[in-house]
């Protein structure tokens, strides 16, 4: 068996495509997640902390020019390396909504399944009219032995 014909075995897996369209989703999920942390979360978090923006939050290691604008962009532009913390902290933020909401989804679907699989275990009830059919027939066939 070639290269190829193992690779096309291996990427038409049901696995492998699985997880491809996991990366994908899971890729529009974190800019939604980053938008969530950006544009709601952190605005709110700023204003109970005196305004605070998480974004702009380094300390430069370097001298900074006194003519560059106090600000992490401008800082970097400059040349001069920062620790950005704040920046850190931001991603450290979207990472614990994200596990979250994951944790959230995982344990609903396993409650889903659990769910199902109660459901698919438990036999149909035997409907009365049958059981008495049933009941019916026995009885016919000690009369009749």
């Amino acid at each position: 068996m070639g290269i190829a014909q193992e690779f096309k075995e291996f990427a038409v897996k049901g696995n492998v495509i699985d997880l491809a369209v996991g990366v994908i989703i899971g890729g529009a999920f974190g800019k939604i997640v980053d938008s969530v942390v950006n544009d709601l979360i952190m605005p709110v978090v700023g204003l109970v902390f005196g305004k605070l923006d998480f974004s702009n939050l380094f300390i430069p290691l370097a001298r900074v020019p006194a003519d560059v604008p106090h600000t992490l962009e401008a800082v970097r532009k400059a040349g001069v390396p920062v620790f950005a913390y704040g920046h850190f902290l931001t991603i450290s933020l979207n990472f614990f909504i994200l596990a979250f909401i994951i944790f959230v989804m995982v344990k609903q679907i396993n409650r889903l399944k659990r769910e199902h699989e109660k459901k698919v275990e438990e036999p149909a009830a035997t409907p009365e009219d049958i059981q008495l059919l049933r009941e019916i027939r026995d009885s016919l066939k000690k009369t009749s032995s």
